[in-house]
């Protein structure tokens, strides 16, 4: 049975004055692996800058400004290095810092983000962190040192993100890792790994999602759409039993229709920009029901007709940004029952 790691009692009052939740024990260890992750970054390469790192369900991130992107050789450097602190047992202290004194500290040490977060957020003194020589505006709580963080194991691939989330603002690496008590989770994690459907997809030659077709957009290959032809011909089955009645419509309608539909103005967002045909604004559809409405409405209706039971395999269209796609889990292009 695991045991977590004692920690700091919670402190949900900031220096200026904020609150915020309590922690868990597994959320202030996974915190104190961001530190970590940031200490080892930011020895491994002195000149990146730190964003924000927090905890996550299974593990935390961290995001950082770099002049290049990490590569796989970086991320097993900086893990390494992060498996060294934890070793040196480097005591994790809270510092009060006058707020003046913390953005000198801080400009010194280039890290002109948490300057910005610092005169955004913070009042007076100002509530930091320290590892070592490392130091994070944070409002805690974490672990009492390094040495009481086990288990913990970088993802592959860092992805990439914006500075506070917001499209126009510097590009971030992000770096995520996993973390838990015990190694045993790891090593499940590992077996998830092995099972994961992008893998899969690769190995059985199931599908794929080039460059040159777009991120998010899945090619079925011969393999993949066998099984895919299984699973439609089942849905079908079962909805014309179930007294649906089969219907397809157009990839493509105009703008108008979704105006009418109110898509365009509470979904735009996910929605790509309109594409223009003989002077008229056309839009790919992010969605399948506006079509059923409209053979509804191509006749007129008696209540007696009623229940109407459309049915539809509908590929649909949605704009995520590309940080987000995520295999068949999270794509741009995708058939939806409808």
């Amino acid at each position: 049975m695991s045991t977590a790691p004692p920690v700091e009692p919670p402190d949900t009052t900031g220096p200026s004055g904020e609150t915020k939740p309590a922690d868990s024990p597994i959320e202030i260890y996974r915190h104190s692996s961001a530190h970590l992750l940031a200490a080892a970054v930011t020895e491994q390469f002195p000149d990146a800058q730190c964003g924000i790192g927090p905890p996550t369900e299974d593990g935390f991130f961290y995001d950082f400004l770099v002049g290049k992107p990490f590569t796989p050789e970086d991320l097993a450097a900086i893990e390494k290095k992060m498996g060294h602190i934890v070793k040196q047992n480097r005591p994790i202290e809270k510092k009060l810092i006058p707020k003046a004194e913390a953005l000198e500290l801080f400009a010194k040490k280039g890290q002109a983000l948490k300057c910005e977060l610092i005169r955004e957020k913070s009042g007076d003194p100002v509530q930091c962190y320290t590892m070592g020589d490392f130091i994070d505006f944070c409002l805690g709580p974490h672990l009492p040192s390094t040495g009481h963080i086990k288990a913990f194991k970088l993802k592959d691939t860092p992805s990439q993100s914006y500075w506070k989330g917001r499209e126009g603002n510097p590009e971030m690496q992000r770096i995520y890792g996993y973390a838990f008590f015990t190694k045993g989770h790891l090593h499940r994690l590992e077996e998830a790994k092995r099972r994961d459907h992008r893998k899969l997809g690769r190995e059985l030659d199931l599908f794929s999602a080039g460059e040159e077709t777009g991120a998010g957009l899945i090619l079925w290959h011969p393999k993949g759409g066998f099984i895919r032809k299984q699973i439609e011909d089942y849905w079908r089955d079962e909805h014309l039993r179930g007294g649906y009645d089969l219907v397809y419509s157009p990839h493509i309608a105009k703008l108008e229709l979704w105006k009418t539909s109110g898509h365009t103005e509470y979904y735009k967002a996910n929605m790509y920009s309109p594409i223009e045909i003989e002077n008229v604004p056309y839009q790919l559809k992010p969605m399948n029901c506006p079509f059923h409405i409209q053979i509804y409405k191509n006749k007129l209706r008696s209540y007696r007709e009623l229940p109407f039971r459309y049915a539809e395999l509908g590929t649909v269209y949605r704009y995520e940004r590309s940080g987000v796609l995520h295999g068949l889990m999270r794509v741009r292009g995708f058939t939806q029952d409808d």
